[in-house]
């Protein structure tokens, strides 16, 4: 039995995810998939457009056989954090042979020498990296720069190709997998897809028309728009109409669901959790704020001196954001003063085995004896269902659960404030068979 994990958010799932399933069974030989699937909170900062058991949903309908939950703490987490969370989490089944990732450059030897550069630094390089960050520079454009620097000052010819790779965001998370597996001497082989068509900013919607005639032949699998781009068109969408512009750029099945759903399950934003975030904000003292993870101690102080009761979220984090501190990372941060996740608790996780279970959220009918074996030899309990969850679980793993059940429980509410739309709590949801 060959197994391949891959590390997904799929937010929303379309085309391009569909290719990466497939080519990870290609060139792996894979029998079987596993995704490590964020929840209902994702990496970038705002919720999930579309609820985690859909999304895994989508996954299974297009080839993936097992769909397990990335702790919320991970899920949103920096990519280092989220890196960490997901390669520990496949390497704890026992079963997993190979990670396979997409990434802008393709060449899993090149960022494995980047790994090495990044996570083994000589006294040169961590010097030329806080010069950079004194001169006002955010810490992954610091470190690319000193990357870039460090390999031209020692004459090697790649240090172009170094700077665009630490650029790169899926080249960032490909660093983090292969520096992750290091770090936990896993057995686990990793390979690279490199990413074709839309970039990961690109917030163009590609049809078969503006894809040429090669994808207009072959029909929508060949069009392929960014998650940014389809995610931003679902959050902005007046009516099914207008959905019409995405039906190229996801899988048939992904297009029944959001015609079938639309202002219904979806889309939720991050200004739907507004009100709850600006009363945390607001309750908090800058020394609690400064507890929460990715919120340092300045940003807790520019918080609190904002008067931020008629901004939105997304302007609020703009003018939390400086020359030195991404959007990303307030984004992030806030999120985190959301879910109640404080730096101290994602410390002890990973200071202390770093995931306690593997959570199951779908899975397909025929993937029965994957998990079997997963029971048989991995070294974490296999959870189906939360109730009764904490007998298998120590204190640090049940509370890792109970920030997920929390995220997700606040998610569902933000469901039914908007669209009027129940959706059972954790405890009565069951896992998605297909």
């Amino acid at each position: 039995m060959k197994v391949a994990g891959i590390i997904t958010e799929y937010n929303p799932f379309h085309n391009g995810h569909k290719h990466h399933i497939d080519e990870t069974r290609r060139i792996t030989g894979a029998d079987y998939v596993i995704a490590v699937m964020s929840g209902d909170f994702v990496q970038r900062g705002t919720p999930a457009v579309i609820s985690k058991y859909d999304r895994a949903f989508m996954a299974l309908k297009n080839g993936v056989d097992l769909v397990l939950e990335l702790p919320a703490c991970y899920a949103t987490g920096s990519a280092q954090y989220f890196a960490l969370g997901a390669v520990a989490l496949l390497n704890s089944l026992g079963v997993v042979d190979s990670l396979c990732f997409g990434s802008e450059c393709g060449d899993v030897d090149m960022l494995g020498n980047a790994a090495s550069l990044l996570y083994n630094p000589s006294e040169s390089y961590q010097k030329t990296l806080y010069s950079f960050i004194k001169e006002g520079y955010t810490y992954p454009a610091a470190r690319a720069k000193a990357a870039a620097k460090f390999m031209k000052d020692y004459g090697n010819t790649e240090s172009r190709d170094i700077y665009d790779i630490i650029s790169e965001p899926n080249n960032i998370l490909g660093i983090e997998y292969i520096s992750a597996l290091r770090q936990l001497n896993s057995s686990i082989k990793p390979y690279t897809i490199k990413r074709h068509y839309a970039h990961y900013h690109d917030r163009r919607i590609h049809t078969r028309d503006s894809a040429g005639d090669s994808a207009s032949d072959a029909g929508r699998g060949n069009v392929i728009s960014s998650a940014t781009a389809i995610r931003g068109f679902l959050e902005n969408a007046a009516d099914l109409m207008e959905l019409r512009l995405v039906s190229d750029s996801v899988p048939e099945s992904v297009y029944e669901y959001l015609l079938a759903n639309l202002n219904g399950t979806y889309p939720v934003t991050i200004e739907d959790f507004a009100a709850i975030i600006k009363y945390k904000l607001m309750y908090e003292d800058s020394m609690a704020l400064a507890e929460y993870l990715d919120l340092s101690h300045d940003m807790a102080e520019r918080i609190k001196n904002m008067d931020f009761h008629n901004l939105s979220i997304t302007e609020l984090a703009q003018m939390i954001k400086t020359k030195n501190i991404t959007l990303t990372r307030v984004n992030r941060a806030l999120i985190h003063v959301l879910l109640n996740i404080k730096k101290d608790t994602v410390h002890e996780y990973k200071e202390n085995g770093i995931v306690y279970y593997a959570r199951i959220l779908g899975i397909k009918k025929e993937a029965s004896p994957l998990v079997r074996k997963i029971k048989k030899l991995g070294s974490l309990p296999v959870i189906t269902k939360v109730a009764g969850s904490e007998k298998h679980l120590d204190y640090p793993g049940w509370h890792m659960l109970s920030q997920d059940i929390f995220a997700a429980h606040l998610y569902n509410q933000a469901l039914f404030s908007k669209f009027k739309t129940v959706v059972p709590n954790e405890y009565k949801h069951g896992i998605v068979i297909v």
